[in-house]
């Protein structure tokens, strides 16, 4: 089943129930509520306003529903999730609904308020959530039946592994999980899981295993005595977008590190990084987009200056770009106004410090107010960047901090931004031991990600800029 046509399923069914609550409410109010307040009966006339509503409240809904992160992981879903959530969704729209359509209605009494919003939830409560059940049983129910199922190896391959390998495939409804094999912790040829499914790698190149069978999740299943290994697992795992589950023995070994999502029958925990939940990170991207245009908008007259200053104070391009990684591993280009010469980086990438020489007098005026990095506002717009993030570096110094800090890889689960709790409290950093120590904050964000915080570190990161101290 394509995940695309499925979502595609949802926002359909989520817009014709949107548009035939609506109907049926306008007309509850022309034949119920007017009526009470006018006296006589009102015919019944659908006019601009009932058009206007039915193209405009639907998308809204749409909206709304997206903004909450219905959308995503839609074979995850459970039934009562979608109660819940739904809930939550519609409860959210009809109050913003009924204070800047609804309460301005003509009606005999306050009650009939009451009746409106009763009325309108339900109906979009009901029909929303009937025909959402309905989809998600029947993806429930392919999921039981083994028709869908998310590829899947165990790390571990002995009595621990064999354990989990027999409930899951002995389980009357499955849990989703197709095995297509397991990765060894040592090297040897006797693993007890060899004799039912294939070792297709081992913990040491854990990574290309993931990538090269596009696995969606990883069933933790160490031995007591391979519990030293969990670290190795858990980096190698912060390049991808795969689930992590575990049983609940081995919690103990993680406490603090995550927050366990959901339980799986009796016998695997899902664990999630401490991140954002899903109504945040849409909110965010929401904001990136809103605040990087209005941040061109504002900034224009101001960029017409810069290229002139650029161009006056020393040949070459206005706009300096190279490789940097982005989440997931993934490489973008990234775009900067150019504070230094046109040959700064003969001999290859090197990192800057508080008196570069290789910076231009325009560039170090750039520099100090942050103003070289007005041309990130178009990473975000490209996606590559948000507002708030780690700041993304290049392969080659990624690749010295991983030797020293080999946790660095769980700051690319997130998407890199213009500013960073590292930036605002550490500053540039001169060399990798001070991209470290800077990293120490960033993972510090991660582990407390909320679009709070993210307001603290833009307001701390204009205050630096005001003070005129970017380098």
């Amino acid at each position: 089943m394509n995940k695309r046509i499925q979502v595609l399923k949802y926002i359909i069914s989520d817009f014709l129930t949107a548009c035939a609550s609506w109907i049926i409410f306008f007309i509850f109010r022309k034949l119920f509520i007017e009526p009470l307040r006018f006296g006589y009966e009102i015919p019944l006339e659908f006019d601009n306003k009932f058009y206007l509503g039915l193209l405009i409240i639907p998308v809204l809904w749409i909206f709304l529903y997206y903004l909450s992160g219905y959308y995503k992981n839609i074979y995850r879903k459970s039934v009562i999730q979608d109660i819940a959530l739904t809930f939550i969704q519609i409860m959210t729209g009809v109050v913003i609904i009924f204070f800047f359509l609804i309460l301005d209605d003509y009606v005999s009494s306050y009650k009939n308020y009451y009746l409106l919003f009763a009325v309108l939830f339900s109906l979009q409560f009901f029909l929303t959530l009937t025909s959402r059940l309905i989809l998600t049983s029947r993806v429930r129910s392919l999921i039981h039946k083994r028709k869908i199922g998310f590829k899947t190896i165990i790390a571990g391959g002995d009595e621990h592994a064999l354990e989990i390998f027999n409930e899951l495939e002995n389980k009357k409804k499955s849990s989703g999980n197709y095995i297509i094999g397991f990765v060894g912790t040592r090297e040897k040829e006797d693993y007890l899981l060899s004799k039912y499914i294939p070792m297709i790698g081992m913990i040491s190149n854990l990574d290309k295993v993931v990538e090269n069978y596009q696995v969606e999740e990883v069933i933790l299943a160490l031995e007591t005595d391979e519990y030293e290994t969990i670290n190795t697992i858990i980096n190698k795992l912060g390049l991808f977008n795969v689930c992590i589950k575990l049983s609940p023995g081995m919690q103990n070994i993680l406490s603090g590190r995550f927050k366990m999502e959901h339980l799986y029958g009796s016998s695997l925990v899902q664990i999630v990084p401490f991140m954002m939940p899903a109504w945040q990170e849409n909110i965010k991207q929401l904001m990136d987009i809103l605040g990087s245009v209005f941040a061109l908008l504002i900034l224009s007259p101001l960029i017409v200056f810069i290229i002139a200053g650029i161009k006056i104070s020393s040949p070459g391009p206005v706009i300096y770009s190279h490789e940097r990684i982005g989440r997931y591993g993934k490489s973008f280009k990234f775009y900067k106004f150019r504070s230094m010469r046109d040959d700064a980086e003969p001999s290859g990438p090197e990192l800057s410090s508080k008196n570069d020489k290789r910076l231009t007098n325009f560039g170090k005026f750039l520099r100090r107010y942050r103003l070289d990095e007005i041309p990130n506002f178009f990473n975000v717009l490209k996606g590559d960047l948000s507002l708030v993030g780690p700041r993304p570096e290049r392969e080659y110094y990624i690749s010295q901090i991983l030797k020293k800090a080999p946790h660095y890889i769980h700051l690319q689960k997130v998407k890199p931004g213009i500013t960073s709790w590292g930036q605002v409290k550490y500053g540039y950093a001169e060399n990798v031991d001070q991209m470290i120590r800077r990293l120490n904050y960033d993972i510090m964000y991660i582990q407390n990600m909320s679009l709070f915080t993210d307001f603290k570190i833009l307001l701390h990161t204009l205050l630096t800029i005001l003070k005129g101290r970017g380098i």
